[in-house]
């Protein structure tokens, strides 16, 4: 569920330049406000400095490593989009652009890099061929000619990966989609027979490498199944997937681990909802075969979006079988994995507050309960946000897995690319592995600094992420600003910068304190911890973030008349509920956020996440999630609050944000309801996600005023 980081969409978004004027006020259709007093303007031209500054610097969305280790090539953002850079690996200095485009002086959208398994080659997709319109598969072969076109398409495309012999590419593929696949992009307008017709199906589909001339690609996966991540088989003959029965952002929470062969059909070989044990009823994700092709590894636990990965890993024989934890009450949550050998894995994992490597070993039985599995020290652990772009802590190693290399940033030090020997046990954090790129050398936060902080809560040890105020003076009273995640089973990162909608960094830069934390049902330690808020949505988790803001006002001069809170999805649920619980926050903004848990059931498209969280669905325990619905406790809110919302929203939809907005109207608290059109969960139009900061920022100042 709640997820709010759309990757693909707003990576695209973050490169289109921003034309409002931050004095103007949108004429949105469907925007509501009921307040009597208007608030006062902040000072606008230090707001558009502030928002202006959020993405200062170079940023790096994709990075690959060849499989030699002898190459790098990663999608740099432009000014006129992205562009694919390829360099040796000691020299990124002398980097080249590969791309489709014929002529040097033409940009096309491109990027999602793959390399052929020799080496000799990059697959990418771009638009060349149909500006704006379709993106298709293209491969370059690195010797300064444009990239050749392998695919003619008509569709969403994602995550290319070629095959092991490199004779293919596998990609998924949404044949005639008018939308990215996923329940964070904005719902189609509701027409015809709901539920039924209008069904698009994401599909497993290979291209050849070398076609005579472009061509349609050969789905692989069938009709009937939507696939949501694929592994190939190390003999190129087929594939691992997880996928489910349409539509498929509802089903991805009870998805399967199916395997097929080119020449025969899927076959299911884990159903977590048809097992016994602690797997039973969770998710699964990120399969990845083992080098003999005998066993298949995956991460499983309770998630609450597809994308946003965390877990136990967990084997099950290629045939099928009952799966084994391999990493049960380890107190991390891995997200990514890749096999070294049979013997090996690495997992990339959420440790705390730092991302962080490490290798284990298998002895014994991989697919028996009696396997023994032995951790070594972490190759690296940053306090900070890691990837290479494709997957949630997913990172490009070479084929002999001896080189991991990365995209990593945090709140004080901008993106760069950094690599990790996988032989050798690093030092902690960024000045412990090698950096490759200086794309950001000299350029500096236009905000506070941060720091790590962890306090008691009940018997939990929580970990969370404190941002000082820009200019920060320790004699000085300030406002403080609790922004809590959506998800829930995600986590704040140390990460650089901020784009629209709201940024902690933007608050930072005005002049507050911002409390991130990372309470209860957070990724980051363990699968206990990440289950704890289980049908308890809004009390434990509650508990744990005002015990943060205790932690921070024991320790840093904040105002305690001068708290406010937010959060987008589950933050924005957790923003609602909080100002029903207690008086301790001054002001509010809930973005997408859910008032009415037992309406919500029948209103959003992914009501299968649910049960897993609530044991029952609405209609079996309707007390559990009336336990944990603001709308039942409205009459002890009085927080000024603020209410934004996309107006296709399926995840969280607007009806839930027109509830709470209606009843804090009915009961004359201060409230303001903005309905933005054409958006989804994660808005992707950058005018709106800018207006949606501004809009926070002065309601912010008018109720937390950042002066003494």
């Amino acid at each position: 569920m709640f997820w709010f980081e759309l990757r693909k969409s707003l990576r695209s978004a973050s490169t289109v330049g921003s034309a409002l004027v931050l004095g103007a006020i949108l004429n949105l259709s469907g925007a509501l406000a009921q307040d009597s007093h208007p608030a006062p303007a902040a000072d606008r031209a230090h707001i558009e400095e502030v928002l202006n500054g959020l993405r200062r610097g170079q940023f790096v969305s994709q990075v690959a490593v060849s499989p030699d280790g002898k190459r790098l090539a990663w999608v740099q953002n432009t000014k006129e989009g992205a562009e694919i850079r390829v360099a040796s690996l000691d020299g990124l200095a002398g980097s080249e652009r590969v791309t489709a485009a014929a002529k040097a002086d033409r940009h096309c959208h491109e990027g999602e890099i793959a390399w052929e398994p020799d080496a000799r080659a990059l697959a990418f997709f771009s638009d060349c061929a149909q500006p704006g319109e379709q993106t298709d598969l293209y491969l370059s072969r690195l010797d300064g000619k444009a990239a050749r076109r392998l695919t003619e398409l008509k569709g969403y495309v994602d995550a290319p990966a070629f095959s092991p012999d490199g004779t293919r590419v596998a990609f998924l593929y949404v044949e005639g989609a008018t939308r990215p696949a996923g329940a964070l992009a904005a719902m189609k307008p509701p027409a015809g027979v709901i539920g039924e017709e209008g069904i698009e199906i994401q599909r497993v589909a290979v291209a050849r490498v070398n076609p005579s001339k472009p061509a349609s690609p050969e789905i692989v996966s069938p009709s009937e199944l939507h696939v949501y991540e694929f592994d190939w088989r190390p003999d190129s003959k087929g594939f691992a997937y997880v996928a489910a029965d349409p539509p498929g952002e509802n089903n991805w929470w009870v998805a399967k681990l199916y395997t097929q062969l080119f020449d025969g059909p899927p076959q299911a070989i884990l159903a977590p909802a048809e097992i016994a044990g602690p797997l039973h009823g969770l998710q699964i994700a990120v399969p990845r075969w083992s080098p003999d092709g005998k066993a298949i590894a995956f991460i499983g636990g309770l998630m609450s979006d597809q994308g946003a990965t965390g877990g136990d890993v967990w084997v099950v024989s290629a045939n099928g079988g009952q799966p084994v934890d391999l990493t049960p009450q380890r107190p991390t949550s891995p997200a990514w994995i890749e096999w070294g050998d049979d013997e090996h894995i690495f997992a990339s994992e959420l440790a705390g507050g730092n991302c962080q490597l490490v290798r284990f070993r298998l002895q014994g039985d991989r697919t028996s309960p009696s396997v023994a599995t032995s951790f070594g020290a972490p190759i690296f652990s940053i306090p900070g946000s890691v990837g290479d772009g494709r997957l949630e802590l997913s990172l490009s190693s070479t084929a002999d897995r001896s080189l991991f290399v990365f995209g990593a940033s945090t709140f004080d030090h901008p993106t760069e690319i950094y690599a990790a020997k996988s032989a050798v046990v690093m030092n902690s954090g960024l000045e412990g592995v090698i950096q490759l790129s200086h794309l950001n050398d000299g350029v500096e936060p236009a905000w506070g600094k941060s720091v790590s902080l962890s306090w008691k809560s009940d018997s939990f040890r929580v970990q969370g992420w404190l941002m000082l105020p820009l200019h920060y003076d320790p004699a000085r009273k300030y406002p403080l600003i609790v922004e809590v995640h959506g998800g829930p089973a995600s986590a704040v990162e140390s990460h650089w910068g901020g784009g629209g909608g709201l940024s902690a960094a933007a608050f930072s830069a005005l002049g507050y304190f911002v409390l991130q934390p990372n309470p209860r049902g957070s990724f980051g330690q363990g699968e206990a911890f990440a289950q704890a808020n289980r049908k308890d949505f809004g009390y434990g988790d509650l508990r744990d973030i005002l015990a943060g803001v205790d932690a921070v006002e024991a320790k840093y001069p904040v105002d305690n008349g001068r708290v406010g809170i937010t959060g987008w999805s589950y933050g924005g649920f957790m923003t609602m509920f909080a100002v029903t619980q207690t008086g301790r926050f001054k002001a509010a903004v809930a973005g997408a956020g859910i008032s009415d848990w037992q309406s919500y059931y029948g209103e959003n498209s992914i009501d299968q996440w649910m049960t897993p969280y609530f044991g029952a669905s609405v209609y079996d325990d309707p007390a559990v999630y009336a336990r944990s619905s603001a709308i039942n406790f409205i009459k002890q809110a009085n927080t000024p609050t603020l209410v934004v919302v996309g107006d296709r929203d399926g995840e969280c939809p607007a009806p839930q944000s027109y509830e709470f907005w209606h009843a804090l109207r009915a009961r004359h608290v201060p409230t303001q309801l903005v309905v933005y059109p054409n958006e989804g969960h994660g808005f992707v139009d950058p005018e709106h996600r800018r207006d949606v900061m501004e809009r926070a920022v002065n309601w912010f100042a008018r109720y937390l005023p950042p002066g003494d």
